[in-house]
């Protein structure tokens, strides 16, 4: 079974939206991968750090190990791009 990377981002956005971790709520970077088959371990990493780039997430460092959060500046992108890929609304 093939995931598209848009299938992957949506998916993540949406999971972190529904939790509210946004702003300065964080959660650890591993989260991630919960509720994905393992085989797309490599490839839900390699999609966060594409959303890191875009500034969709932003990453916190903790002793503990790397933290994240929805970035709430681009709260209005990240709804705007899980509605009109899913039909999900706020």
């Amino acid at each position: 079974m093939n995931v598209s990377e848009e299938v992957i981002k949506v998916r993540i956005l949406l999971h972190l939206r529904k939790k509210k971790v946004i702003g300065g709520v964080h959660t650890h970077f591993d989260t991630l991968k919960r509720g994905f088959p393992k085989h797309l371990g490599k490839e839900v990493n390699n999609i966060a750090k594409q959303l890191i780039k875009q500034r969709l997430l932003i990453t916190k460092s903790a002793f503990y190990g790397l933290q994240f959060s929805l970035n709430k500046e681009k709260l209005e992108e990240i709804e705007a791009f899980i509605s009109k890929t899913l039909g999900f609304k706020f």
